[in-house]
């Protein structure tokens, strides 16, 4: 795919994002998010300074958009951008990062990018409902929030990782 393709279709996904937000509350404790997976998505090329800094733009213009509690879902991305690369480099292996090759479903197998997406999903779940709750729900709460949230969030995003993370052998 190319540069301008990739950033399209990130910039339509975060609208989507928006979307999702605004107007499918499933329930009080399922909260879906694809934010994860843009920023995991984002070309290698780009170093951690630039992807978190992708990933605060992005954060600031869902909460400024649609969540209502701003700095929420920066505050739980941010993190996620800067934990990219290791997350790659654990799951991938370092040869993405000396071949300059970003990761795709037919490249590195549908388990490996499953694995990277939960991880990443994971992460900002459990910044974001830490923060959201702040202490005021209960643990057995924000634990069936986590779990549920995370299985659909999951879920969602491996059905698009394949348009921001397409196979360029194709």
């Amino acid at each position: 795919m190319r540069k301008a393709g990739f950033y399209i279709a990130y910039v339509l996904l975060a609208i989507a994002q928006m979307l999702i937000c605004n107007y499918f509350h499933l329930s009080p404790y399922v909260m879906l998010s694809i934010l994860p997976v843009l920023v995991l998505c984002i070309p290698i090329r780009i170093g951690t300074v630039g992807a978190m800094c992708i990933a605060f733009l992005t954060g600031f213009s869902v909460d400024l958009l649609s969540e209502g509690i701003l700095g929420l879902n920066t505050l739980a991305l941010v993190p996620v951008a800067f934990v990219r690369n290791g997350i790659i480099r654990l799951v991938f292996g370092g040869e993405l990062f000396s071949r300059k090759e970003d990761f795709s479903i037919r490249k590195s197998g549908f388990g490996k990018v499953a694995v990277a997406i939960l991880i990443a999903q994971a992460l900002f779940l459990l910044i974001y409902i830490w923060a959201d709750g702040a202490g005021t729900r209960p643990l057995w709460f924000n634990a069936v929030r986590f779990g549920a949230s995370l299985l659909a969030g999951w879920l969602v995003s491996l059905l698009i990782v394949d348009t921001l993370a397409p196979d360029t052998r194709k």
